[in-house]
């Protein structure tokens, strides 16, 4: 009897053990998730302002609309930050609309932009891991690039399309096709620059993905 309850009071030690440790894990887990969501918030809030500030600092009238080089932070947003970049493209580019008084764009621009940041990160890691070559990491991201500044053009043909009839939309396609090959550009060689610099790295995740 006494060697039962032995083993009893053994077996319960282990459990009582393991519960604990269970539960620190457990909180550890909780406090590492709040951390990383707390700063990827922050982050999109910064990538957010910078789609702004940018869009807003290099303005070039259009027949409708304006040319810009937001889209490098767009695009940036996609591959610095994953789906988080989303909301920060999105979010950043509408509210340089409604601040420049271009709020009919807003709602499309949101969209749009939304959708670039968004196709440019999965068309990225979808690259990356198919070349599994790093010296072909800026053709991957420049070709990322390429495919979301061409929604870009399609998004904003059509719905200038339904404001201004087709010729009327087809006035900015030129703009926006300069617009989108000079951030295509700016925003890989930028990357390029971001992913060579180890401590950037371990701020963004989403550079050390294969």
């Amino acid at each position: 009897m006494q060697a039962l309850d032995k083993e009893k009071r053994a077996v319960y030690t282990i459990l009582q053990k393991t519960y604990v440790f269970e539960i620190r894990i457990m909180k550890k887990a909780v406090f590492l998730s709040r951390s990383y969501a707390a700063k990827q918030i922050a982050f999109c809030a910064v990538f957010a302002t910078l789609c702004l500030v940018s869009t807003l600092l290099i303005s070039v009238p259009l027949p409708h609309g304006y040319l810009n080089m937001g889209d490098v932070f767009v695009l940036l947003s996609g591959w610095l930050l994953g789906f988080w970049g989303i909301p920060a493209a999105a979010i950043g580019s509408a509210l340089a609309d409604v601040v420049s008084g271009f709020v009919l764009y807003a709602p499309a621009t949101f969209l749009i932009k939304g959708a670039m940041a968004f196709l440019s990160y999965l068309v990225w890691r979808f690259l990356k891991r198919s070349i599994k070559n790093s010296r072909l990491n800026g053709f991957s991201l420049f070709l990322s690039a390429i495919l979301a500044e061409t929604v870009m053009l399609a998004g904003y043909f059509f719905f200038e399309s339904m404001l201004y009839g087709f010729a009327g939309a087809a006035l900015s396609l030129i703009g926006n096709a300069i617009q989108g090959g000079a951030c295509a550009l700016c925003g890989t060689a930028l990357c390029m620059i971001f992913s060579s610099i180890s401590p950037l790295r371990k701020f963004f995740p989403a550079l050390n993905e294969r």
